[in-house]
């Protein structure tokens, strides 16, 4: 099995939901695509800002030094909230949810088919 397939083999319910977090996300920002340069400006400073504090409060002196894609994604997390915050201002959001239940399916089962295609792959891999 190649890395890929390793990777998600062996995924645990931590990065799993990290994982359907972003399918969330992406799925929304397709959804309410906003191209103003200035909302994903500011959610590129906030990263900047919020993701650097980040790593200063998980750097421990002596500690060993963070794996890249633990450093991308203290910086990603800040980027997703602050922009997912502002494309779905004044749409009618709860919480993360749409208004439109069609549109929370989408996701949702974006989010159940990714959940499915882990689990194959941790069959096949245990076969």
């Amino acid at each position: 099995m190649n890395r890929f397939g390793a990777y998600f083999a062996t995924l645990s319910a931590g990065p799993a939901a990290l994982w359907c977090y972003l399918i969330w996300y992406l799925t929304m920002v397709t959804l309410y695509f906003d191209s103003a340069p200035r909302l994903w400006l500011t959610s590129l400073g906030v990263s900047a800002i919020v993701g650097l504090a980040f790593m200063l409060s998980v750097h421990a002196h002596g500690a060993p030094r963070q794996h890249r894609w633990q450093i991308f994604r203290l910086f990603l997390i800040p980027f997703c909230v602050s922009s997912f915050s502002a494309l779905v201002k004044g749409h009618g959001f709860i919480l993360i949810f749409s208004p439109s239940l069609a549109k929370d399916g989408v996701a949702l089962g974006l989010c159940l088919a990714f959940l499915c295609f882990v689990a194959t792959i941790r069959r096949l891999a245990a076969t």
